[in-house]
């Protein structure tokens, strides 16, 4: 008589070879690469279901564009935003002193735009488009060879045709993607409309879901088991809006709800936890200044430093994990909310600091690419935790749903200036639903 015995797997020799992709991953609409070849050439390549297929050959173009040109116009588009937006000041100042309805820095001191003088908001819209534009037509797929031309059609007819397309930039140079434009041309039904709504249109990030990768890629392992209650973190600089202008101290309390809450104020907490093998934390977030400092003849590094003041950069991370292994449960979803944290030198530079925590375990990094207010980075922070937390929408959702809020609700672009390196399909997966759901703030 046959008997079927229990058998019980101890090890996994393959890593997870055997794991069925479908389980862990999904292919995004739209995936663009840029490649960077010898001899100073950009090749770019294009596929996806989003995207008309052609016949007997990919979609692909050698760049008529410079790597140093186009990183020069990214940080550019980058510093227009501080310049322009960030530090755009009233005209009404000189003839009225500043109120709270009225200050001297509307659009950094404000969220709700609605009551400024919408000729002001779109003269700055307009440039920031015109910006976002030249980035990608006239810089990075500009020139008249054929091939190029090609290539530049079809990726503004697959951006244009519809909106809510999960796409991924795979780009071994950093551009600032969810800040770059459309053509009004490429959108004739908005841009007859005018006004602030057709130029929002006009911002990838308003259309899509968006993550950029260069190098750093998530670490596949085996599939965590659902939690019951998920471990957050908050780590911050206490010292940061220590007069509560910001709604930091509501970010925290949400933070701290339905969750195994930690919270870590000093450089030496967050090195002993990322120094432990066993670290298990869901949603990693950061409150803090970000800093870039010298580093030799490299592109210089971003620092973050919490309450104590003392740096912590990408080699940080690197020396508290390097004897963590592959075989460890650190695969949380970190947001950085500090200054210019979004922004590498390149997208694959050892320097970066949200590549460091991808290749360490981290699901995906969403971050800033801008010197962010800190009024509007609690504000942001709230609505994008809102929706993570809920454990209903992936980070690409409630990444795009946040900056599609504050931009169509309250007239502020700066949700767009947040960039989300992976981690488009993280979710924040419960086996049970916390006792109260948390919709969209309003």
């Amino acid at each position: 008589m046959s008997t079927e015995l229990t058998v019980r797997v101890v090890q996994d020799p393959s890593r997870g070879f055997t794991t069925l992709p479908d389980e862990v991953t999904q292919s995004p609409d739209l995936i663009v690469s840029l490649d960077v070849l010898a001899g100073d050439r950009i090749r770019a390549r294009m596929h996806g279901p989003a995207v008309a297929s052609l016949f007997g050959t990919e979609h692909r173009a050698d760049l008529t564009a410079r790597p140093a040109d186009v990183r020069a116009a990214a940080m550019r588009l980058c510093r227009l935003w501080k310049d322009v937006f960030v530090g755009f000041r009233s005209p009404e100042h000189d003839s009225r002193p500043p109120s709270p309805d009225h200050p001297e820095y509307p659009f950094a001191t404000l969220v709700d735009l609605r009551s400024q003088p919408p000729r002001a908001l779109l003269e700055v819209l307009d440039e920031l488009a015109l910006a976002g534009q030249q980035l990608l037509f006239a810089t990075l797929l500009g020139g008249t060879d054929p091939q190029v031309e090609v290539f530049r059609k079809h990726l503004a007819g697959t951006l244009s045709a519809r909106e809510g397309c999960r796409v991924r930039f795979d780009s071994e140079l950093y551009i600032p993607w969810p800040m770059v434009c459309l053509r009004p041309e490429d959108l004739p039904q908005f841009a007859a409309a005018g006004g602030p709504a057709a130029v929002y249109q006009r911002f990838l990030g308003h259309r899509h879901q968006i993550e950029q990768t260069g190098g750093s890629y998530p670490w596949l392992g085996s599939r965590r088991q659902a939690p019951d209650v998920p471990t957050v973190s908050l780590n911050h600089d206490e010292q940061v809006d220590v007069q509560g202008r910001t709604r930091a101290a509501d970010v925290a309390a949400l933070l701290a709800r339905d969750t195994h809450f930690v919270q870590r104020s000093r450089r030496s907490e967050l090195r002993l936890a990322l120094a432990d093998h066993t670290l298990c934390e869901h949603l990693m977030y950061f409150w803090c200044h970000g800093h870039f400092m010298p580093n030799g003849a490299h592109p210089p590094a971003l620092a973050l430093r919490l309450t104590d003041g003392v740096p912590i950069d990408a080699d940080t991370v690197r020396e508290c994990r390097h004897n963590a292994g592959t075989d460890h449960p650190f695969q949380p979803f970190v947001m950085i909310n500090a200054c210019h944290a979004g922004v590498p030198a390149e997208g694959c530079d050892p320097a970066f600091f949200g590549g460091a925590l991808i290749r360490a375990g981290a699901r995906g990094v969403l971050a800033p690419q801008v010197e962010m207010p800190q009024i509007f980075a609690a504000e942001y922070a709230l609505e994008f935790l809102t929706r993570y937390l809920a454990g209903r929408h992936t980070a690409g959702e409630a990444a795009h749903s946040a900056a599609r809020y504050f931009a169509d609700e309250l007239h502020n672009p700066l949700g767009f200036a947040y960039a989300l390196h992976c981690g488009m399909d993280a979710r924040l997966e419960r086996a049970a639903q916390p006792a109260e759901a948390h919709g969209p703030i309003t």
